[in-house]
């Protein structure tokens, strides 16, 4: 476990179709091209991370992270780039390596890769998967995958891809590359992670953080048992800045709810309410929502509480809009991320 007070802040989005000042929807391309932007305002403020989800349905602009990513690389110098997350099952992992080995090169060594089965299904369809192979699709590959950070020739086998004899990938990184699994919370997913030897980024949409330390502490001696030495563990959660609570809280409700209730009817939740969101976003709750000190002093307190070393704030939030956005990526960089580490050190 690393000091405290030296925990990476970083940001994810998933590229959000938002509103214009009009209350139009932006175009898919207009969002992509306002990803980027952020993604510069996030290095110009001295961030961490810059992650970019993947999506194939209509309330997410971005379906190749690695592209967007690039077209980042080229406008920042510091902050590393990464998913959040590579849906790994429906995609090939020797793919995967050699897209995030070229992001790698162009950004001079600051991608990651986060890998994850993905919280909706449209991939595996739309790639032609059985989602009857949901678990054993995502071990092989991981499997695989982990095989291929090696950097030298692979022989593998599963069952639901081609064998690979003494396979050779390109490029190379010039230093590794940094692999993580996304883990929404079972024990399974901590230990396999564990297993194969990857960094651990929880995605903590619900509920406190504290319910989660079981799952820190299971990772940790996970990593014992099978040998390896300590790795990172991450935090995933969404979050808004702005001057006051109030604002942030008025500003991002809007957002929140238009997506809850979209899923939602996917996945028969109840309607989303003002009650429930002001509850999200208490101290119980999973929401990182309000006045730079307020959002600081949760992010600090969740540091403490799982003893991570990285804490992403999902920061785009439905149809939020860009200005907002920009806005909260900035109090994120220069008045909540110096909070934190005093409040940590």
């Amino acid at each position: 476990m690393t000091e405290l007070a030296a925990v990476e802040l970083g940001l994810d989005t998933f590229g959000d179709v938002t509103r214009d000042d009009s209350g139009e929807l932006l175009s898919d391309a207009q969002t992509i091209r306002n990803v980027v932007e952020q993604a510069v305002l996030a290095d110009r403020v001295g961030l961490s991370f810059f992650g970019v989800g993947e999506h194939h349905r209509p309330e997410f602009a971005v379906s190749s992270p690695e592209i967007v990513l690039a077209a980042a690389a080229a406008r920042t110098e510091n902050i590393h780039l990464g998913t959040a997350v590579t849906v790994l099952s429906s995609d090939d992992p020797v793919r995967v390596y050699e897209r995030f080995a070229t992001l790698d090169a162009v950004s001079n060594g600051r991608a990651e890769v986060i890998l994850g089965r993905g919280s909706f299904i449209e991939s595996f369809p739309l790639f032609g998967y059985d989602l009857r192979d949901y678990e054993t699709l995502f071990d092989e590959k991981l499997d695989l995958f982990s095989k291929l950070l090696d950097e030298k020739p692979v022989t593998w086998q599963g069952t639901l891809r081609a064998p690979l004899t003494d396979a050779d990938v390109f490029p190379k990184t010039e230093n590794g590359l940094r692999a993580w699994v996304g883990v929404g919370g079972t024990p399974e997913s901590v230990v396999r992670a564990a297993r194969y030897g990857y960094g651990l980024m929880l995605a903590i949409i619900g509920g406190p953080a504290d319910r989660f330390r079981p799952f820190a502490d299971l990772y940790r001696r996970s990593l014992t048992t099978f040998e390896h030495e300590p790795l990172p563990i991450g935090v995933h959660s969404p979050g808004h800045v702005a001057e006051t609570d109030q604002q942030a809280w008025d500003e991002a409700y809007e957002g929140f709810a238009a997506m809850n209730n979209t899923i939602g009817r996917e996945r028969g939740w109840p309607p989303y309410s003002r009650m429930r969101f002001q509850r999200d976003v208490g101290p119980e709750g999973a929401l990182y929502v309000g006045s730079p000190q307020t959002v600081a002093r949760k992010i600090a307190d969740t540091v403490k509480t799982l003893g991570v070393e990285r804490f992403d704030m999902k920061f785009s939030t439905g149809t939020l809009s860009h200005e907002r956005t920009m806005r909260s990526i900035e109090l994120y960089g220069t008045e909540v991320a110096p909070l934190v580490r005093d409040m940590l050190s």
